[in-house]
């Protein structure tokens, strides 16, 4: 009974280690944080970030001091000059922000400048992931910061066979 056993367990732990998937993680705040490269970089875009919100504050706050202003004498205002004011106010309003959507918007200054110095880095650590997973027989490699797959090994991939099962 203890041989049948003992074969069984031996077999079923063979089985099961053929099939088995190797995974990693790293911190990828701690690479990057170790690359002088990426910290000179992020200073920049940091440099970038404060002299265009600075410019963005000047706006808002010529726009606020407009607004408290057109408040302060708008019941002595005669109805023509109120209706100018408060159209200045407005086209004050949406050039402020314009600036803010310039500057800070999806396809923003910030978001290109940061297109431009940190994804050469990114990519150089992504092809370093690549190459410890590849050599290291990693199926997966995880982000232990964020919790990300940062590397999946090809032949993990379904989506061809999902996609058929679906469009048939």
């Amino acid at each position: 009974m203890k041989k049948i056993f003992l074969t069984a367990a031996t077999v079923l732990a063979l089985i099961s280690g053929g099939f088995a998937q190797k995974f990693a993680h790293v911190d990828t705040e701690y690479i990057l944080g170790k690359i002088p490269a990426y910290q000179q970089a992020q200073t920049k875009l940091d440099t970038y970030s404060k002299q265009w919100q600075s410019e963005v504050e000047a706006k808002f706050s010529e726009l606020d001091q407009m607004y408290k202003k057109f408040q302060a004498e708008a019941d002595i205002l005669p109805a023509a000059t109120k209706t100018k004011r408060e159209d200045e106010i407005i086209a004050k309003e949406k050039e402020a922000k314009e600036l803010q959507k310039k500057y800070f918007g999806t396809n923003g200054e910030l978001s290109k400048k940061r297109q431009e110095l940190i994804k050469p880095i990114q990519d150089n650590v992504y092809n370093a992931l690549k190459a410890v997973a590849t050599e290291g027989g990693y199926d997966y490699i995880f982000d232990k910061v964020t919790g990300d797959i940062i590397y999946a090994s090809e032949k993990y991939d379904e989506s061809d066979v999902v996609l058929k099962k679906i469009v048939k």
